[in-house]
């Protein structure tokens, strides 16, 4: 089942904190990906902060982005 974001937020050691139109607030961790392109020019926290949501996901400037379902099975529920 796919689950569009609706908000973002960055957060602090490459954090994403994530808001579905589900209703659920999610935080996914970013730091594994950074190792990895197309990601890893994310790694400086200045770029990394320019996440936004388009499309239902989250996209930075250069067209980099992740899977809605991703960011969603991937992340842990938070409160």
């Amino acid at each position: 089942m796919l689950i569009d974001v609706k908000a973002v937020y960055p957060r602090p050691d490459f954090h994403l904190d994530l808001e579905f139109e589900n209703g659920e607030r999610r935080r996914f961790d970013m730091r594994p990906l950074l190792k990895m392109k197309p990601w890893i020019c994310l790694k400086s926290p200045g770029r990394f902060d320019h996440v936004r949501v388009e499309y239902g996901t989250v996209v930075w400037p250069g067209e980099i982005d992740i899977a809605p379902e991703t960011l969603y099975d991937d992340s842990v529920l938070i409160q």
